[in-house]
């Protein structure tokens, strides 16, 4: 390997100033360092602080975390289709079909991503920024798995343009960037992001579950959807769960499992832990964001219980943390350390509200069923006004400590 960078950095002086390829520098730069430790050193004289990490580390930590929901949502896929056509399939046959399926929206999403980049690096001259490896995984993993992939790439070019570059690039963005191409295609292309679940059979053709030959009794609904549309007490929300038409496909260890409809990695409550506590022990995520999440989610649940009888209000609190993309918005989302709250105690406030909104936004409009979008996006918007109560309440504090102390 060092063979091959020795080849690669003597190309170097036709990229740098004054070069051939002058302007295409930072296109260099950045396969260099995609591929290699680049051999640069800081020049400073001053006192130097050694760290392993940086941006690229930081990023890939992230993707590390997300890859558990990854693999089990390429075998999800493969189950459902299984499922859905009443077919006996292996493990591997399962993730050899979801694989077919999920790598290419992979792809898509890294390819415009990485396009979009490019073109704002020679534009702006500046590095190309890593934060878009982020993005490029979780905007497939937060899509069903049959939408077209024109549409991955459509959204993931309209979110880091207007969510990240036109505020600056990566570290400037006032709104979560995968969470806006969501919200992008649930409004530009409800019938595809939304309702009920869709899956695909051998040749390619999509199929809507509970039609055209599939078993009798698939609905093709989630659980948020079959909450929904059971009824006001809470044994029919149960009893509406249990009728799915596979056995326990909604109780609450499965819904913990993910084995469940839904999109591609966010199914899996377990698998999205996992990616938290790699997150937390790296000090990556903030564990304060993902628990107040889920804090604030049991909270509402537990009044929506106390005081309405509105459409799965009666829903048991313990389901909300499992249903939907809670937990994976909870873990990927919610901790961006961009548009998040910064302040210890801001992470507290902005995380449970976030479990409050996503609550509220369920069971009051049933027609955005998945309210961890819009709960995480309004709380990007009021992220720097909690931090900025936040400190003023902290200088009040230590004006009233020096006031007591010049007293005494």
């Amino acid at each position: 390997m060092k063979f091959l960078h020795k080849i690669l950095e003597k190309q170097r002086p036709l990229f740098e100033k004054g070069g051939k390829y002058e302007k295409f520098f930072y296109l260099f730069e950045a396969g260099e360092t995609f591929m290699f430790t680049p051999p640069t050193t800081t020049q400073s004289k001053g006192v130097q602080v050694r760290d392993a990490i940086d941006l690229k580390r930081l990023m890939m930590t992230v993707v590390i975390a997300m890859v558990p929901c990854l693999i089990f949502g390429i075998w999800n896929v493969g189950h459902q289709h299984a499922l859905a056509f009443g077919k006996t399939m292996t493990f591997m046959d399962k993730f050899l079909f979801g694989a077919w399926y999920v790598v290419p929206m992979i792809i898509v999403s890294y390819a415009a991503g990485g396009l979009v980049e490019v073109v704002f690096a020679l534009i702006r001259k500046h590095p190309i920024n890593e934060g878009f490896l982020v993005t490029g995984m979780l905007v497939p993993l937060i899509c069903p798995v049959t939408i077209p992939l024109w549409q991955i790439g459509l959204a993931n070019i309209f979110a880091i343009v207007l969510a990240k570059e036109v505020f600056g690039g990566t570290g400037m963005n006032v709104l979560n960037v995968a969470m806006t191409a969501r919200a992008f295609l649930y409004f530009a292309y409800p019938s595809q992001i939304s309702g009920d679940v869709w899956t695909a059979n051998e040749t390619g053709n999509v199929i809507s579950l509970g039609t055209q030959g599939l078993v009798d009794g698939y609905s093709g609904a989630t659980a948020l959807s079959v909450a929904a549309s059971a009824g006001t007490a809470k044994a029919e929300i149960l009893q509406a769960f249990a009728n799915s038409w596979s056995p326990d496909l909604f109780s609450f260890w499965n819904l913990f499992w993910g084995a469940i409809p839904g999109c591609v990695g966010e199914t899996s409550t377990l698998m999205a832990l996992i990616g938290a506590a790699i997150l937390v022990l790296t000090g990556v995520g903030s564990g304060r964001i993902i628990v107040s999440v889920f804090v604030g989610a049991y909270f509402m649940g537990w009044v929506f219980n106390l005081l309405s009888a509105n459409t799965f209000a009666q829903m048991p609190p313990h389901y909300h943390l499992v249903v939907g993309g809670l937990a994976f918005g909870a873990v990927f989302m919610a901790t961006d350390p961009v548009s998040a709250s910064h302040t210890a105690t801001g992470k507290w406030i902005y995380g449970f509200l976030i479990g409050v909104l996503t609550v509220i936004i369920r069971v009051v409009n049933p027609a955005y069923p998945e309210g961890i979008m819009l709960a995480v996006l309004l709380m990007n918007v009021f992220a720097p006004l909690i931090d900025h109560y936040v400190v003023e309440a902290n200088k009040k504090r230590r004006e009233r400590r020096l006031v007591s102390r010049e007293a005494i």
